[in-house]
């Protein structure tokens, strides 16, 4: 999937999960951080690619993203599996607890869960490509759904962007509107008081 197809996927997912669990009250600087998060989970089991966005963003980019590529064990590999997603939950677990003196009113545990859920996200979208995840690495399986590979999604080409990626918004839209007065409720007791 492309970055603007996982972007959306993760909203979606955070959105999802919600509505499913929601949560009491949060401080806007949480709802904002939280979404930030999720949306840096959503594309960072990418950086094993060296054409990532992500590294196009810093100095020496194509130099830095072969580097972590060779070192990830290249393009869907460890990080796209269940334990390099472990790995990387960590490792942003302890980066917010570091990072929680600067930022006291925020809900740290709500900005990891946002984030975790970006991650989730990413993996699931990229199980319905043609290359499919290897979800349980070490072994050398890669799972796709469904699976017949001939069925699967091709990254960047049409069905993902004219179906999957319109569709993300779609939900979106739906979710908002049929939870409305909750979001509204929402939004009015806890980010606009």
């Amino acid at each position: 999937m492309t970055g603007r197809t996982h972007d959306a996927a993760a909203i979606t997912f955070l959105g999802a999960a919600l509505i499913i669990y929601p949560i009491p009250s949060v401080t806007l600087a949480t709802a904002l951080i939280a979404i930030l998060a999720n949306q840096i989970g959503g594309i960072t089991p990418d950086i094993d690619q060296p054409t990532a966005p992500f590294w196009k963003n810093l100095p020496a980019e194509s130099f830095i993203g072969r580097i972590v590529d060779k070192l990830l064990g290249g393009h869907r590999f460890l990080t796209h599996s269940i334990i390099g997603a472990a790995a990387i939950c960590w490792l942003a677990h302890w980066l917010l607890v570091f990072l929680h003196p600067i930022m006291p009113n925020v809900n740290i545990s709500l900005v990891w869960w946002a984030f975790v859920i970006g991650i989730g996200s990413h993996l699931i979208m990229d199980t319905f490509t043609k290359e499919g995840v290897p979800w349980l690495l070490p072994l050398p399986v890669k799972i796709g759904l469904p699976p017949i590979k001939e069925f699967r999604i091709t990254t960047g080409k049409a069905i993902e962007s004219f179906i999957i990626f319109p569709g993300l918004i779609v939900l979106d839209i739906y979710l908002i509107a049929r939870h409305y007065d909750a979001v509204l409720l929402f939004a009015h007791t806890h980010l606009l008081s």
